[in-house]
């Protein structure tokens, strides 16, 4: 049956079938062709898109503006200075506003309500571009990573290992989408830190109709055992208190990702993933705040060896950002 993805929101990765996301993969990789070629043909001429950022970014805003200007349509940043979405005006509100005004909207910030608030009251489609629950456009570039790195030929033959803390976007992203489509996932991380029970309840309700294994875990040794890929992500995230940093990295540094970390996979061709920015070393402010708090002078979630060797494709996990944002917004609102 052909995927028509016309007018469709992009909230949530549990939204889609496995043929809907691999439609979606399959013209990500497509458009990257093309650009790559210069053979790419613009369908979204005189659409525009307006970006509400409540979350500061650099891979999120640059992939959909450039997305935007590459297959010819127009964008406007919205900072959170530059709109009234939770101050003067409420998220029903300016979705009725700007869906007036834009073809597409996005949102990247913290309450997931917002996002499917915004999706209720807009006429036009709506993007998540993460939320504190979700990042369903990174998981799209996750897994165009994945395949082009030839651990499988299909979604259904990759495995992959998530470490850390698990109740985040990611952990909970990389599980649902692992079992929509089908692949061997894995997450470890401490019991206090594993995803909800209704993420887990999802995910098992998926796996079930795609053939997805799943091991969720505490375990970091029975999680990386024959992994392809191995994941992690920042544990202290921008705007949590100090008091927690102690707090979860005495819970977390069992998971690093380090050299014996990879070595334990097994895989001598094992690949390291991260969404990006990771704290692997202290040449930013953050960073070196952390590291100098903690004393993990070689790297929080990840040790620099790590990042800087070649298993990390970390920014080709970047890169695909764009693609398959431009893949999703070519879909919803392309000719």
């Amino acid at each position: 049956m052909p995927v028509n993805l016309r007018d469709r929101d992009f909230l949530k990765e549990v939204d889609f079938t496995t043929a809907e996301l691999q439609y979606l993969l399959d013209l990500s990789a497509d458009l990257k062709h093309a650009k790559r070629t210069r053979t790419e043909v613009p369908r979204m001429s005189g659409r525009n898109v307006a970006l509400i950022f409540e979350k500061t970014s650099t891979r999120t805003r640059c992939a959909f503006e450039v997305g935007c200007y590459d297959q010819g349509a127009r964008v406007t940043y919205l900072d959170p200075t530059s709109s009234q979405l939770g101050h003067k005006e409420s998220a029903a509100d300016t979705a009725r506003v700007l869906s007036r005004m834009f073809d597409a909207i996005e949102f990247r910030g913290s309450a997931q309500e917002t996002v499917e608030t915004l999706a209720e009251f807009s006429d036009v489609p709506v993007y998540n571009g993460l939320t504190d629950e979700w990042h369903p456009t990174q998981m799209l570039a996750d897994y165009l990573t994945m395949l082009e790195h030839g651990k499988g030929r299909v979604a259904a033959d990759i495995s992959y290992c998530y470490l850390g803390d698990a109740r985040s976007n990611m952990g909970h992203s990389l599980l649902v989408m692992g079992a929509i489509m089908g692949s061997d996932v894995r997450i470890a991380a401490p019991k206090a830190l594993w995803p909800s029970a209704e993420v887990r309840a999802i995910a098992a309700e998926r796996a079930a109709m795609s053939g997805a294994r799943i091991t969720i875990t505490d375990d970091p040794a029975e999680a990386l055992r024959g992994a392809a890929f191995v994941h992690t992500d920042v544990w202290v995230s921008m705007g949590e208190p100090k008091e927690v940093w102690d707090e979860r990295v005495a819970l977390l540094t069992p998971y690093q990702v380090n050299a014996a970390t990879l070595a334990s996979t097994g895989d001598p061709d094992v690949r390291f993933m991260h969404c990006l920015p990771a704290f692997h070393d202290s040449n930013t402010v953050v960073g070196k705040e952390i590291l100098e708090r903690t004393g993990m002078s070689e790297g929080l979630e990840v040790t620099h060896d790590v990042f800087e060797s070649p298993a990390n494709i970390a920014f080709d996990q970047a890169e695909n950002r764009l693609h398959t944002i431009k893949a999703v917004m070519v879909a919803t609102i392309g000719d």
